[in-house]
């Protein structure tokens, strides 16, 4: 486990309190499982904010999360028209006043129980950024498909061109000190988010700690939505930032 380390990788002070965690969570077409997600969600015993991006959902889901605002302690933000994952995050954390910041999908792969140990490192001040991984976990049902043969490939080449060594470049379990986050120039519209992150984190010199998470796989006729296009799009970017900011 582990990644990058560097001058620029030394984590600033331990936080003496348990901070403020924003956990943002971009949304496409989740009518179905939002509801459920959020409630696991807000019962994890840790001090946080929750907002929620509709990205201009096709199927009722705006109009759920507008019912599910006014019972629920979360904030509710929406895009007029579909832009992708990457723009929902950013809007997001515009708005995030949380000292660590977590991505979370609506779509139940991804199991909330896990902040604790994930936010865990960096309230000790010993880094200031987690990667949950699927696969240092045992436990998690993760069969060869083309959605794990793409990972390993972004694997692959996020250590051979960062230096990092990942076991899970793609998480969607991505954990920073915020101040970190807001200071980086992203430019992720749709899925590019995790390549372009980890590309500007690695070379910042940030070390990126990895830890095991639970992990509940979905396939596409359940909903995945991440294709191809999305996989040639992430060597793209690795590429593209490795050579340019």
């Amino acid at each position: 486990m582990g990644g990058v380390a560097g001058p620029a990788g030394r984590p600033r002070r331990t936080l003496l309190t348990p901070p403020l965690l924003s956990v943002l969570v971009p949304v496409y077409n989740e009518r179905a499982t939002l509801e459920a997600l959020l409630l696991r969600v807000l019962a994890v015993p840790v001090d946080k904010e929750v907002i929620v991006v509709d990205d201009g959902s096709r199927d009722g889901t705006r109009e759920v999360l507008a019912e599910l605002a006014t019972r629920l302690p979360i904030r509710a933000l929406g895009h007029e028209r579909n832009r992708g994952k990457g723009a929902a995050i950013r809007t997001a954390l515009a708005e995030a006043r949380g000292e660590i910041v977590i991505i979370q999908d609506a779509d139940l792969e991804y199991d909330p129980e896990d902040y604790p140990p994930l936010i865990a490192p960096i309230v000790r001040g010993e880094t200031n950024v987690v990667y949950g991984s699927r696969y240092l976990s045992h436990e998690n049902p993760l069969p060869l498909t083309h959605f794990k043969v793409a990972v390993l490939l972004l694997n692959a080449m996020a250590n051979l061109l960062y230096g990092t060594r990942l076991s899970d470049e793609a998480t969607c379990y991505k954990v920073f000190r915020a101040s970190l986050l807001k200071s980086l120039p992203l430019r992720c519209v749709r899925f590019e988010f995790c390549p372009e992150v980890t590309a500007r984190v690695a070379k910042r010199g940030e070390r990126i700690l990895e830890l095991p998470i639970r992990y509940h796989y979905r396939t596409r006729q359940q909903g995945k939505k991440i294709g191809w296009r999305d996989g040639f799009e992430a060597i793209w970017t690795l590429l593209r930032y490795r050579f340019s900011d």
